[in-house]
């Protein structure tokens, strides 16, 4: 699932560091150190161990308080006490250890106070929707499936079993680089282990091809940033849109407050389509109907960050990778969010459509050049998808696969499981 972080606060010296008149911040610190200073010099004639005298003496009031009398404020219990100081900021090594959970681990619950640690388990699919999930992915790659798992039936290892599966992966979309990868690492390992059953070089692939996957394997990571600003990109018809109305439930299920940009101002329908994901969800969509796409995301950011919104979301026109004055106002909305907020985006994503095959790697490659892909969602493939779409990205762009869709309800959008999607293509 996801991976989630506690909400770090903002180091005490950021909060304090705000323009100040210097003149009446010093003021303020000499009437203190008098007040302080008298009452120490009351305080020390009952306990002269905790202020000696000579400490206790009141300085001219053009010198800078002493720190002792910081020291004897514990004396005076009777006044008020000042205004506690914002709290220390959290230590990188408590970053760290928080970057090391995932959220199959814990998700940190609702802040009320920065002291408070407790943290609970995330919600999760129960057996029968995990269960449905894994046989609506198999049914989705069954195509491929059938066409690998039917080589091993009564096979014999020869030159003839790695032919048919040459044919079978450069069919599924693999790319001849991942098929010539998979099948020179097969042939190694079935001599190293010495494999004589056709059943045991079928498990040797599955472990080769999972290893493949793996790098592709990653948690989306919350609350690094207040609010976290995901760009999402992609050419048209590739369900972008569907995807970001139900990633915005997926993160809403995982207590995250959501605001959608409807930043394809292109399109009438893209902008409707979104404010009925929002209405469905009950989420706020900062659209405009027509306009500049850069000029509308920058006033979601900033109304996200009014609004202290944990997640939002950018929508964005779909743009072939072959029209390269579009891609430029791509990159435009980007830098525009970064003026918005100087750290963000702090997630590019990029939708693809696992029908399209070797056209789905050239996308990913144009759009990366061009945005800095942070992840990448594939959608349809419940469709005629080949599924070995994939194992061309692990070899020529790995960038992480954050979720793979399988259909058009929202709990048919689930993470991405390297071993989950070989079991899928392998049977």
């Amino acid at each position: 699932m996801f991976s989630f972080f506690k909400r770090f606060k903002k180091p005490a010296d950021e909060l304090l560091d705000m323009p100040q008149d210097e003149s009446v911040e010093a003021a303020e610190d000499e009437e203190i150190s008098e007040a302080e200073l008298e009452r120490q010099a009351l305080a020390a004639n009952a306990l002269p161990e905790q202020a000696p005298a000579e400490e206790a003496k009141p300085q001219p009031r053009a010198e800078p308080a002493p720190a002792a009398p910081e020291a004897a404020k514990p004396v005076a219990s009777e006044t008020p006490a000042a205004p506690a100081a914002p709290a220390a900021p959290r230590t990188e090594e408590s970053k760290e250890y928080w970057q090391g959970r995932t959220s199959s681990q814990w998700l940190r619950a609702p802040e009320t106070d920065q002291a408070s640690e407790e943290i609970v388990p995330p919600p999760a699919l129960d057996a029968a929707a995990k269960k449905s999930w894994l046989s609506r992915l198999r049914h989705g790659l069954s195509k491929t499936s059938n066409n690998l798992t039917g080589i091993f039936v009564s096979a014999k290892i020869d030159e003839d079993l790695y032919e048919e599966l040459e044919t079978a992966l450069l069919m599924s979309d693999a790319g001849v680089d991942a098929t010539e990868f998979l099948l020179e690492s097969l042939r190694e390992k079935v001599r190293a282990e010495r494999l004589t059953d056709a059943s045991q070089v079928k498990a040797a692939l599955r472990e080769l091809l999972i290893d493949l996957l793996r790098p592709l394997e990653k948690s989306l990571m919350l609350g690094r940033a207040q609010p976290l600003v995901m760009m999402i990109a992609g050419v048209n018809g590739v369900g972008k849109t569907t995807s970001i109305g139900k990633l915005a439930k997926h993160l809403q299920h995982f207590n995250q407050s959501v605001l959608l940009a409807a930043g394809d101002t292109f399109r009438a329908a893209a902008r409707e389509q979104l404010t009925v994901w929002g209405e469905r969800n009950n989420v706020t969509v900062i659209a405009q109907e027509s306009g500049d796409a850069a000029a509308v995301i920058y006033d979601a950011v900033g109304a996200a960050r009014a609004r202290k919104i944990d997640v939002m979301m950018a929508d964005t026109a779909g743009r072939l990778p072959t029209q390269l004055h579009l891609m430029e106002e791509l990159r435009k909305v980007r830098r525009v969010i970064a003026k918005a907020m100087p750290d963000a985006p702090h997630e590019v994503l990029l939708v693809i459509d696992a029908n399209t095959g070797q056209n789905a790697l050239a996308q990913v490659k144009a759009f990366d050049d061009a945005l800095g892909l942070t992840g990448l969602v594939v959608t349809k493939l419940d469709g005629t998808a080949k599924g070995g779409i994939l194992a061309a990205i692990a070899r020529q762009r790995p960038i992480p696969v954050y979720f793979i869709g399988v259909g058009e309800k929202v709990e048919d959008l689930q993470p991405f499981s390297a071993e989950e999607f070989a079991d899928a293509l392998l049977g």
